[in-house]
């Protein structure tokens, strides 16, 4: 069963930035794309940024030219780094991994954006 562990929220005031991470328990390359989700309250989950296996992404309108995506093999890790943060971008953000048609979620890490 593959296991995917986020890392890195927290609280960070307006306009700052954080970092998070998301190591597989296998090899990334073994997925067709990874990428991370996010889920406000009373709201539905929703794309935030994926990498495919080829190293193409593809992000969410709100987060496009703030957010970018990165992974490191060796380290089986992905990373989202976040900046610019806004108030809105609170959530739970989820890592996501896709493999044929099966997919697999990390168990999530909360993002709390706020003065």
């Amino acid at each position: 069963q593959v296991q995917l562990v986020e890392s890195g929220g927290g609280l960070v005031q307006p306009g700052g930035s954080l970092t998070l991470s998301c190591v597989a328990s296998e090899n990334i390359f073994n997925f067709n794309s990874m990428g991370w989700y996010r889920q406000a309250p009373g709201k539905e989950r929703e794309l935030v940024a994926t990498i495919n296996v080829g190293g193409r992404t593809r992000f969410g309108d709100s987060v496009k030219g703030r957010f970018t995506i990165s992974r490191d093999g060796a380290k089986k890790t992905v990373y989202l780094q976040m900046n610019v943060l806004k108030p809105e971008d609170t959530a739970v953000y989820y890592c996501h991994a896709n493999i044929l048609s099966r997919n697999f979620w990390g168990q999530g890490t909360q993002v709390t954006v706020s003065s």
